[in-house]
């Protein structure tokens, strides 16, 4: 990167900030939105709340009416197919989301905006410390334009946003919602539900859930052909993943006062966890990454985390911010690795992390933030597979968002100053780091949204990429960090569209990526502990794609709506090593779907292309077809049942994600229907 590059980042950003402070926007009257705007708001990314359809972010929404009827999943597997959206699908207990081929310290998993504090992005086999079941809201930003968030949302951002910490009074004084529903292919079966009740001034929020699985069934023998033909032997009759079961339960409660200039609230949670780990080889029997024992070791995770939160909102009266926001998290997190009885790696995280902004008053189509954001966290490992040392994790950032929206054109811009220090038994890192963003965007009409970003973001390397040094049975590697690693930095510019006009709406995302430093996990040669050496090394990579979403009302009458929508994306990303491993190739996805006050219906095709540019130790996965149906009752008049059932891989297709490090022994699972209930109240 040139000095002139960084200087013109520095700039932009430092313009942003100064922007704001003008006495004169403080005693203005609030402006209103562009006609083009409507009324579903982003927050993640953007704290003082940007309309969908005039984001330069890639943002997908699943609303509450969305996640009520969606299948009981962990994380990853639920957003898995939104444009851009991918599951590490390493186990059903365990799956993050893989972001424009990004994942582990590269993509940030949030609740309510906060971090996990858990030890989800050290290993492809851990559990997000939170799940779907808890959310009123889930929403997914794709692209490293979420300053707020810092250098860990490089790729993205997945903000699990609840209502345990109530900052409204419920309707009639009691709201709530019961679900339940079964699944076929994995003998699944889960139940929950959360009220929310005045209690005198305050307002309590309990909530809590159990979801149980067996292991799941697969239309094929679970080894893939390549990998059979590898080991020269021939597919069985086993048409189950084995050691695929899970048992997750979750329960919360919370308390909040709410006047009339704001709330402030406490909650506290309790996830409890057992889920198998399918071809996890401890006696290292398989000389790849990514192996496979063939003998069966029945190795379990058990997962507790205990979490209180914090959160609450003021109105300010005068001067030139308009709210001032804070919340708080506290965490204390473990999990222990079970080899059939037997305790063996166990990992421990606790900590805090903790965000205060100040929202700025709207002014002539002004709006912006100023933020703070504290993390003091610690991580443990002990046993056999302890890879990673003992490591105390600290950062300091502050930051500004903001943006000019002048109706037929407008500005948006950001700045971040980060500091972070990583202190384990190897040695002692810090990072100082700043991150940037400019961009600019139009209306030629009022149906259209035109926008154009660049953006320079930098990471600090996270403790696995420092001081990893051992055997990691879920990468099938012995793993070598470099605690000589410096930053990674990326340099993006994103082009975005939104248009809708009558029946038909787009959205259209086109990005290129140049990333200086890319930290990447390369095989060395050498083996060690009777596995392949993989060492993090640092080199020079592209990576460029696209996100298009479409939809078009075919017939309209009153309430009900045929309508066909289209999705579709692509990633390509190279580095000076050659292909970067585990990148999804590309998927488009065509739905007929029909709504109306009583009745929704939808059929579903989606393609998935095959992979065959891959890195060492990789190998290529077959592109795949899978058909889905849905169906969802409100068969009496206050709608507040909904009867729902779903088939998802009708043709009980042979489907394998590339994203996967389980992909070769563990295809995803085959034909399943799905049925359930829910009812609000």
């Amino acid at each position: 990167m040139t000095v002139a590059r960084r200087s013109l980042m520095l700039a932009a950003g430092a313009a942003a900030l100064i922007g704001p402070a003008g006495v004169a926007h403080a005693q203005a009257a609030p402006q209103a939105a562009p006609a083009t705007q409507v009324e579903d708001v982003i927050v993640t990314g953007r704290p003082f709340g940007v309309s969908e359809r005039a984001s330069l972010l890639a943002t997908d929404v699943l609303d509450e009416q969305a996640l009520a009827v969606a299948p009981a999943a962990t994380l990853g597997d639920l957003v898995a197919d939104i444009p851009g959206v991918r599951s590490s699908a390493f186990a059903p207990g365990a799956s993050r989301p893989v972001i424009r081929g990004l994942s582990g310290p590269r993509v940030q998993v949030l609740t309510n905006g906060l971090g996990q504090i858990d030890a989800s992005s050290v290993s492809p086999d851990h559990q997000v410390a939170s799940d779907p079941a808890e959310a009123r809201r889930v929403e997914v930003v794709r692209g490293p334009t979420t300053l707020v968030f810092g250098g860990s949302a490089i790729g993205g951002v997945v903000n699990i946003i609840d209502d345990r910490i109530a900052s409204e009074h419920p309707d009639g004084g009691v709201e709530g919602h019961i679900g339940a529903q079964i699944s076929s292919v994995d003998g699944g079966r889960s139940l929950g539900g959360r009220l929310k009740m005045d209690v005198g001034p305050l307002v309590l929020s309990l909530d809590g859930f159990k979801r149980e699985s067996e292991d799941y069934d697969v239309p094929v023998y679970p080894e893939s052909a390549r990998l059979l033909a590898e080991e020269g032997e021939a597919p069985g009759d086993e048409r189950t993943v084995e050691n695929t079961f899970a048992d997750i339960a979750q329960y919360g409660a919370g308390l909040s006062w709410i006047g009339s200039r704001g709330f402030v609230g406490l909650s506290v949670k309790k996830l409890d966890t057992t889920y198998g780990v399918p071809g996890h080889d401890h006696e290292h029997e398989d000389h790849g990454a990514g192996g496979h024992d063939h003998g069966h070791d029945g190795v379990s995770i058990g997962l507790e985390q205990t979490r209180w939160d914090l959160r609450g909102e003021l109105a300010l009266d005068s001067g030139p911010f308009e709210r001032l926001k804070v919340s708080a998290g506290w965490a204390d997190y473990h999990h222990t690795e079970f080899e059939g009885d037997e305790v063996g790696t166990q990992f421990f995280s606790d900590g805090y992390e903790a965000r205060a902004e100040l929202i700025q008053r709207q002014h002539d189509g002004h709006q912006g933030v100023v933020g703070v954001q504290l993390l003091d966290r610690s991580f443990d490992a002990v046993g056999a597979e302890a890879y990673v040392p003992r490591t105390q994790i600290q950062e300091q950032g502050v930051y500004s968002v903001q943006r000019y929206d002048l109706e037929r054109f407008g500005f948006e811009g950001g700045l971040r100053l980060d500091h972070r220090t990583l202190d384990s038994a190897v040695g002692e890192r810090d990072f100082t780091n700043i991150s940037g963003s400019l961009a600019t965007f139009v209306r030629p009409s009022r149906e259209t949204f035109l926008g154009l970003s660049l953006s320079r973001t930098s990471r600090a390397p996270s403790e696995v990429e420092l001081f990893a040094q051992g055997p990691h049975a879920a990468t099938g590697a012995f793993e070598v960090g470099d605690p000589d690693l410096d930053s990674e930095s990326v340099w993006t510019l994103e082009g975005t569209a939104h248009y809708a006009s009558g029946p038909f709406s787009a959205d259209l995302h086109l990005y290129a990526a140049q990333y200086d430093g890319f930290i990447d996990l390369r095989a060395t040669g050498a083996e060690d502990d009777d596995l392949p050496v993989f060492a993090y090394v640092q080199t020079d990579a592209d990576f460029r794609g696209l996100e298009a979403e479409a939809a078009y009302d075919l017939w309209t009458d009153g309430d009900r709506t045929l309508t066909f929508k289209g999705t579709a994306d692509w990633v390509r990303a190279d580095t000076d090593l050659g292909p970067a491993a585990r990148i999804p190739p590309w998927s488009a996805t065509a739905a007929l779907d029909w709504t109306s006050t009583a009745f929704d219906a939808g059929i579903e095709v989606r393609k998935v292309g095959e992979q065959d540019r891959t890195a060492a130790f990789e190998r290529p996965t077959d592109g795949y077809v899978v058909v889905g149906l849905n169906a969802a009752w409100r068969p009496f008049a206050d709608r507040n049942v909904t009867l729902f059932a779903a088939a998802s891989n009708l043709t009980d297709e042979e489907a394998r994600e590339h994203a996967s490090f389980q992909k070769d022994i563990a295809p995803l699972p085959g034909r399943n229907i799905r049925m359930g209930v829910t009812y609000r109240f």
